[in-house]
């Protein structure tokens, strides 16, 4: 189903550049802190940028959307990862070839653990991801809740909020997205959070993550431009609520 968002601000927002496809994944079951904003942060910055947005939902059942140039997802209680594992298993290898194709992605919480091996319950219970991250979660009887700051080498700080009982570790075959230098990220040991492979970012921020974190939006936004047009231009984004945004979000104590 097409979303179109009424109104807009700012600089340019002309699409004469070209269309942009953003796919967002399970918004009906995964979205359960605001995870459907980051869709539409990239909806609006890719018009100022001048090209034209086809904002997408996929939810279960569905037909998966062809000419994919953005995917996101989001987070949901367990209950929420029940509902879509079948389904997201049998859209694995397409997921996956994307991915592999280099599909600017955005994988938030429950997605960002289903993306990897396994989800394990604290009751036992296994819920099989699709393999895309060489990640794994356990369940554990510890909340990981509060406001967070990531130091990364591509984004700058990165800040969000969290809020998991599970905890991830990576494999050899993804690196983190940034160290914590406030909060605890992916689990209460390692410092890490997050997980980078290819072009998709995984991470545990919501809040939404994308309205404070401008430079993953247009990372997402220029590699999908690269992608399908060969070149990106940039436009002239209006940064201001994101300033403020990130400003009043880095005061907040954990």
């Amino acid at each position: 189903m097409s979303q179109e968002t009424p109104g807009t601000s700012g600089p340019s927002t002309a699409g004469g550049k070209g269309i942009l496809r953003v796919v967002q994944l399970y918004p009906r079951d995964m979205n359960i802190y605001g995870d459907w904003g980051n869709a539409l942060v990239l909806q609006q910055r890719i018009r100022w940028h001048g090209y034209t947005p086809e904002l997408l939902e996929y939810n279960v059942g569905d037909p998966f959307p062809d000419d994919v140039d953005i995917i996101v997802g989001g987070g949901g209680q367990d209950s929420g990862q029940l509902v879509i594992q079948d389904d997201l298993q049998g859209r694995a290898d397409s997921l996956k070839e994307l991915a592999e194709d280099g599909t600017p992605m955005l994988v938030i919480c429950g997605l960002y653990q289903l993306f990897g091996r396994f989800f394990k319950t604290r009751t036992g219970s296994v819920i099989p991801g699709i393999g895309i991250l060489d990640v794994e979660t356990h369940g554990t009887d510890e909340r990981l809740i509060g406001n967070v700051k990531v130091a990364t080498s591509e984004f700058g700080e990165v800040l969000g909020y969290e809020n998991h009982s599970g905890q991830t570790t990576l494999g050899g075959g993804v690196r983190p997205l940034g160290t914590v230098a406030k909060g605890t990220g992916n689990n209460s040991s390692d410092g890490h959070e997050g997980a980078r492979y290819r072009n998709i970012v995984a991470s545990y921020l919501h809040g939404s993550l994308l309205p404070k974190n401008p430079a993953i939006a247009d990372f997402l936004i220029r590699t999908a431009a690269e992608r399908k047009f060969g070149t990106f231009e940039p436009g002239l984004p209006d940064d201001r609520y994101a300033v403020l945004a990130r400003d009043h979000a880095a005061r907040r104590p954990r």
